[in-house]
């Protein structure tokens, strides 16, 4: 078993309004992550994510608990030594001025130089090593406000990398970021903690995402719980489902994602495999069909019969697609979703 590297013990988190009145968002949180593991904080809005993270990081006065790294209670560690145990990457863009990418990596650093400091020959060092491991070099050298969304993200994590920390603890960092980005940053989260033994908590919204990439989920439900473990034990143990499910959608653990709920207007047997089948299987559970495959041809009365039809030499397919005792020939998966919306 790997290290300890953060823990939470009792935890409670949530706001002050006086001196003695104060209101707990969640309580009773006891939690841990461990060197190398990267975890993701899901939850539905409102629930918390936010306010647990800033009272790991102590930016928000925890109600009651305690929070340690690397052994150590936060609240008996000075802002200096807390700096080089935990970076921090929040959603708010940071205003900062005309600044390269390069010496933004540099501070941080601070947490060894101090700002009145220069940055010796090993501090450059430990910079350029965060940005070959964020894979940023392109960047080093461009000021800070032409970049993107997501290469200012990337510098972020750069910087926060070069602080050499045993903890990072990432908001929402890819909330404002298209697919494709979103995907990046992850990836490279999950690579940063194999690679060097980093242990990231990153709050998120893409349940997807977090399903395929994280070691560990913390997940906090409508009622103030915080459940963890793996993806798929989540998954088999319905925390997801229960928690993220509503009246027009539903998490569906068989694909471990969402889909709407959909009346169910008949049922259809298909055949086909490979790629060809999952999409085709996909079309037409969307437009509310039961789909059964072969092996149920003799179990089933289906409404209607789908199957992919190869024509030699060409190798190209088509569909054909028997209903109301007709057949048709559709060229692709639209041409047949479109023809049997006019069926109906």
């Amino acid at each position: 078993m790997k290290e300890v590297a953060l823990s939470a013990h009792s935890l409670a988190v949530g706001y002050r309004s006086g001196r003695k009145e104060s209101r707990a968002v969640l309580q009773d949180i006891d939690l841990e992550l461990h060197q190398g593991e990267f975890v993701c904080l899901l939850g539905p809005n409102g629930t918390g994510k936010s306010t647990l993270l800033r009272t790991i990081g102590k930016m928000q006065p925890l109600l009651a608990g305690s929070v340690e790294i690397g052994g150590h209670d936060i609240l008996h560690l000075s802002s200096h030594t807390l700096a080089m145990l935990l970076s921090v990457v929040l959603t708010d863009r940071l205003t900062v001025g005309r600044l390269t990418a390069y010496a933004l990596i540099g501070l941080g650093r601070y947490p060894y130089t101090g700002w009145a400091a220069g940055l010796t020959p090993e501090d450059h060092r430990i910079i350029q090593w965060a940005i070959r491991a964020t894979r940023s070099e392109e960047l080093a050298a461009r000021d800070i406000s032409e970049l993107s969304d997501g290469e200012r993200q990337r510098v972020m994590i750069a910087r926060a990398l070069a602080q050499q920390p045993t903890v990072m603890l990432l908001d929402e960092p890819t909330a404002f970021l298209d697919l494709p980005t979103r995907v990046e940053i992850t990836g490279l989260l999950k690579r940063l903690s194999r690679e060097t033994g980093l242990s990231v908590l990153m709050s998120t919204h893409d349940l997807d995402l977090a399903l395929r990439s994280a070691d560990t989920l913390w997940l906090i439900t409508p009622e103030g719980r915080v459940e963890y473990g793996a993806p798929e034990d989540l998954i088999l143990r319905g925390a997801l489902q229960s928690t993220f499910s509503s009246s027009e959608l539903i998490f569906d653990s068989d694909i471990g994602g969402f889909r709407h709920h959909t009346p169910v207007v008949g049922s259809a047997l298909l055949i086909a495999n490979g790629l060809s089948e999952k999409w085709m299987r996909r079309a037409l559970e969307r437009e509310g069909f039961k789909v059964f495959d072969s092996r149920a041809a003799n179990e089933h009365n289906e409404d209607l019969d789908v199957e992919i039809v190869e024509n030699d030499p060409a190798k190209t397919s088509t569909w054909r697609l028997r209903a109301d005792g007709k057949e048709h020939h559709c060229p692709d998966i639209g041409s047949l979703v479109f023809h049997l919306r006019s069926l109906s």
